[in-house]
């Protein structure tokens, strides 16, 4: 419990409602050198005790829901991307050009899932578009993994060096992340703010975020298991992309579950945003820090547009220090962090059993929200909540103490599956890992095509 104790705190949390909590210990659940079981168990139990702490809330029963967290059904969660099949078809995962490279003194880490990732690294590298895997392998072979990493990022593609642990604690980023909390939140104003309608906890499946608007402009992983958790928990939840960037059809699966999908150019559909802000209660945003601030989308010019709004932000490295304004990925940061070094072995890069820092920080901004709600309940006030992965990563090789094998056998995934049918055709996918008494077990409704919906609240 000493885990879910820490990230508790980190959101808020009162430490009286953590015997609220009952753990289900697996061993077997996500093996690794570092301590991911324990980190994944403290996100999710710290997320499905801040919903149970708010549906406690809107029902006026001021008794707090039993939370139950069961690592089994945790590391299914965790592999949500991994075990999802599309009509049986099993996931594409990562592009040949996402992966380790040896470099003239070291190894460096790619990602070029999307097409224009793909474009800026093969620019940056001076390749043809149409360059091979062999043809890349020898550019990086030529050439220092610090120099591979600040060619690529500024042109905007994405390449980290790999760093031990001792590398990373030395580098400036580093120590500006370790400064801050593992969640950051602040309270912007004094707004009043919507009163939530009272929850009936007799029909149907208690659901604390009924009600609530939230406008989903996030990508990837992280953002989109935070709002499929808000979805799961009853809100309304507009997912809002540029029609020029299309999410991974895989990806938009596996995380679209509960939302819907709306195209919008912020620039030609500003009057279309600002009518949906109006009537937002959460908006979430995943894109680089900065990279929304051109368009009035920083956290006080929203507030100040919408008093009352809860700002939820996650990014890779943190909206501070050298990185602050720089894209990440799961991989970029485990390979920057030391934590491929850690998890590697024979002289090379290794991985977590899943991608842990998405997944984890991605319930840390689901539970953040929920608490600032319930905060918000009593105290009123606009509120920032930020989550980084490289805050994550700081979190999970520093302060979560070792993880002792124990606990009944990790029987494997296959009872945590469901199959569901919808427009996307019949799919597989994982059950909801966040459990309380009365809560839902399952989302209201599939992932539709992405972009297919109208971009305005039901």
């Amino acid at each position: 419990m000493t885990e879910i104790k820490s990230a508790w705190s980190a959101v808020g949390g009162d430490r009286a409602l953590l015997p609220r909590v009952t753990t289900v210990v697996r061993d077997g659940a996500l093996p690794a050198r570092l301590p991911v079981r324990r980190l994944a168990r403290a996100c999710v139990g710290a997320c499905a005790l801040a919903a149970a702490e708010l549906a406690a809330r809107r029902t006026g029963s001021g008794e707090v829901p039993g939370v139950r967290v069961d690592d089994g059904a945790v590391a299914a969660a965790f592999h949500s991307e991994r075990l999802l099949r599309v009509d049986g078809r099993a996931p594409a995962l990562f592009a040949p050009l996402s992966r380790f490279w040896r470099t003239a003194d070291g190894w460096v880490r790619t990602h070029a899932n999307y097409p224009h990732h793909r474009v800026r690294l093969l620019d940056a590298l001076d390749l043809p578009r149409e360059a091979t895997v062999e043809r890349v392998a020898g550019r990086l072979a030529a050439l220092s993994a610090p120099e591979v990493e600040d060619t690529v990022c500024a042109a905007g593609g994405l390449a980290v060096a790999l760093r031990t642990p001792a590398a990373w604690r030395a580098h400036e980023q580093a120590a500006e992340v370790a400064r801050r909390p593992l969640v950051e939140r602040e309270r912007l104003d004094a707004a009043r703010t919507r009163v939530l309608p009272p929850l009936d906890p007799h029909t149907g499946p208690l659901l604390p975020a009924a009600g609530l608007r939230v406008l989903d402009l996030t990508r990837v992983l992280a953002g989109p298991v935070a709002t499929r958790t808000l979805a799961l928990l009853g809100a309304d939840v507009l997912r809002l992309d540029a029609p020029w960037l299309p999410e991974l059809p895989d990806q938009h699966a596996d995380t679209g579950f509960g939302k819907r999908s709306a195209t919008l150019d912020l620039a030609a559909g500003r009057d279309t945003f600002e009518e949906l802000l109006g009537a937002a209660d959460v908006v979430v945003t995943g894109y680089r820090p900065g990279a929304l601030d051109r368009f009035g989308l920083s956290p006080r010019e929203l507030a100040a547009r919408r008093p009352g709004l809860v700002v939820a932000q996650v990014s890779a490295w943190g909206a501070y220090g050298p990185w602050g304004g720089r894209r990440g990925f799961d991989s970029l940061v485990q390979a920057a962090t030391g934590i491929a070094v850690t998890e590697g072995s024979a002289g090379e890069p290794g991985a977590l059993p899943a991608q842990a820092l998405d997944h984890g920080t991605g319930y840390l901004l689901a539970a953040a929200v929920l608490r600032a709600l319930t905060e918000q309940s009593y105290e009123g006030g606009s509120r920032l909540v930020r989550v980084a992965l490289a805050r994550t990563a700081h979190w999970l090789t520093t302060d979560i103490g070792p993880d002792p094998a124990e606990g009944a056998p990790y029987p494997g995934p296959e009872d945590r599956l469901a199959s569901t049918d919808g427009p996307l055709g019949r799919l597989r996918h994982t059950r909801p890992a966040v459990s309380f008494t009365g809560g839902p077990t399952d989302w209201a409704r599939p992932p539709g095509r992405w972009g297919a919906d109208p971009a305005h609240w039901q």
